[in-house]
C-alpha cells in the first residue's frame, strides 16, 4: 500500500484532476502547468513539484499527457473504477445532483435515490428510481454504497446523517448547510457555495 497522502496534497490532486477532466471532455490532449494554475489558483511550480513526487509526468514545452495523467492521480489517489452513492433527497437540489455529470466523470455512480416523501417514491430522478428511507440499508448492503449525498433541507439533514451511518455507510457528502454529528470513523464533507464565495472574495480583495 502507498504512503497515505497528506491532507494539502490530496485536495490539490483533486483539484488537478478535476481540471484534467474537463480538458478532457473538452477534447485536450495535454495541458500545462501554467494551464492548471489558472483554474486551481496553485502554483505553477508547486503543480510540478507534486506531481513530480508521484514520477516524471509531462515534457517541457509540450505539457503533461491528459489522459495519462488522469490515469496516474486515479490511481495516486485510490479512485480508480467505480464507486456508489446513495443519493438522500429527491426535490430540486437533489434532481440537479442526479443530473449533473460530476460524480460520473470521476467513476463515481449514483445507484440510488430515497426520499421520505410518498408522492416522490417510485418517480425517477436523473434516471433513477426513488425509494422509500426504509429501503436504505438494503440498498448500502446489496449494492456496496460507500458514499452518502445528503440533499435535503437543513433541518432533516442529522436524521438523515444518523440513518446513512446506522446503515453502513462511512462517508457523508452534505449539500444541506447544516452542521451534523457523526461518530469519528465516519468522514463529512459540506459543500456550501457560501463558503466557496467567501473564499474568493478574501483574495479578491487581498
Amino acid at each position: 500500500m502507498t504512503e497515505r497522502l497528506g491532507g494539502g496534497v490530496a485536495a490539490r490532486l483533486a483539484h488537478y484532476l478535476q481540471v484534467l477532466t474537463q480538458a478532457k471532455k473538452a477534447g485536450r490532449g495535454a495541458i500545462t502547468s501554467h494551464e492548471i494554475s489558472e483554474y486551481t489558483h496553485v502554483n505553477a511550480t508547486q503543480i510540478r513539484r507534486d506531481l513530480s513526487g508521484f514520477g516524471t509526468f509531462g515534457k517541457r514545452g509540450v505539457g503533461y499527457n491528459v489522459d495519462a495523467l488522469i490515469s496516474e492521480i486515479s490511481t495516486i489517489l485510490r479512485t480508480a473504477g467505480q464507486h456508489n452513492i446513495v443519493l438522500i433527497g429527491a426535490g430540486r437540489l437533489g434532481l440537479a445532483i442526479a443530473e449533473a455529470d460530476v460524480f460520473a466523470d470521476h467513476g463515481f455512480s449514483i445507484v440510488a435515490i430515497v426520499d421520505a416523501d410518498p408522492a416522490k417514491i417510485g418517480t425517477t430522478c436523473g434516471g433513477v428510481v426513488v425509494q422509500s428511507p426504509d429501503e436504505l440499508p438494503r440498498i448500502v448492503d446489496e449494492m456496496t454504497v460507500i458514499v452518502g449525498v445528503v440533499a435535503v433541507p437543513a433541518d432533516a439533514a442529522q436524521g438523515v446523517a444518523d440513518d446513512l451511518v446506522r446503515s453502513g455507510v462511512r462517508i457523508v457528502f452534505n449539500y444541506s448547510g447544516a452542521l451534523i454529528d457523526v461518530p469519528p470513523d465516519v468522514t463529512v464533507h459540506t459543500t456550501s457555495p457560501a463558503v466557496e464565495l467567501l473564499y474568493a472574495l478574501y483574495f479578491h480583495l487581498a
